[in-house]
């Protein structure tokens, strides 16, 4: 099974990392019809191939992405019109929560609007420190869409994400960690190597229990104790089954590193 890029979205599979590199550079990787449709359709491929363990996302060029692009906002004067784009981005999340393996967002220059919520949408932000994130909506008289007003309420709280959404003033790198949107920061020049080195590690691990504690998880921020603790053993009867627990166990037994194979 191939999965395909096109001139927006560079796709490139190595060590069981698939690397989707969003590829308008000289629109600051704004988002195009063809570029949230080649996401969503690579992420839905990612959940039937073997080979693939773990997904990157990253931008090429100054940014990872300006979001919407706002060139072309004043030609859907229509509110069909204006569902029917934002529903093929509730497409492009639903995929990516949906999809069963880690997804890391590699941040530099600008995260904004709708690029914003992308990355929130990852299960790991790795950003360079001269990264910025802003909810840029309010400028051009809108709110957030894909998923930015779900997300960041439940990782700042209800107030920040308020001041946030209606300010459009951009965050720093050092403020988005300290705040717990970020879970790394690091020089621009190091960010690739470092999270090229995470994923690798990622995908070396068992990505089937990976799996599991990313659904678990997200669905932990709605859900009662009761039901989490009936999923998490739910899925502990079905794991204890994978020839990963099994080499879990005999590593662990033969002191050495474990040999997991997503299996």
């Amino acid at each position: 099974m191939s999965i395909e890029g096109n001139e927006h979205l560079l796709v490139h599979l190595e060590d069981a990392v698939l690397h989707l590199m969003l590829n308008r550079p000289d629109t600051l990787n704004a988002f195009s019809p063809e570029m949230v449709e080649g996401l969503t359709a690579a992420m839905e491929s990612a959940r039937h191939h073997p080979d693939i363990r773990v997904v990157v996302l990253s931008g090429a060029g100054r940014s990872f992405s300006a979001g919407g692009d706002v060139k072309t906002m004043g030609n859907q004067h229509e509110p069909l019109q204006v569902y029917n784009h934002i529903g093929k981005l509730n497409e492009l999340i639903l995929a990516m929560k949906n999809l069963d393996k880690p997804i890391i967002a590699a941040v530099h220059g600008f995260a904004a609007g709708a690029a914003f919520n992308l990355a929130l949408a990852c299960d790991l932000i790795f950003a360079a420190e001269d990264s910025r994130f802003v909810m840029s909506f309010s400028k051009v008289g809108l709110i957030s869409d894909g998923g930015g007003q779900y997300f960041l309420p439940r990782l700042i709280g209800p107030y920040r994400a308020k001041e946030l959404l209606f300010s459009a003033e951009p965050i720093e790198a050092k403020k988005a960690y300290d705040w717990g949107i970020v879970n790394h920061v690091y020089p621009a020049d190091q960010l690739q190597d470092e999270v090229m080195h995470y994923a690798r590690r990622l995908a070396a691990g068992p990505t089937v229990a990976y799996g599991f504690t990313k659904k678990i998880v997200d669905r932990a921020l709605h859900a009662t104790l009761e039901e989490i603790l009936e999923q998490e053993r739910i899925a502990q009867a079905t794991i204890a089954t994978t020839e990963d627990h099994q080499e879990g166990v005999h590593a662990f037994k033969e002191k050495r590193d474990p040999h997991f194979k997503g299996k």
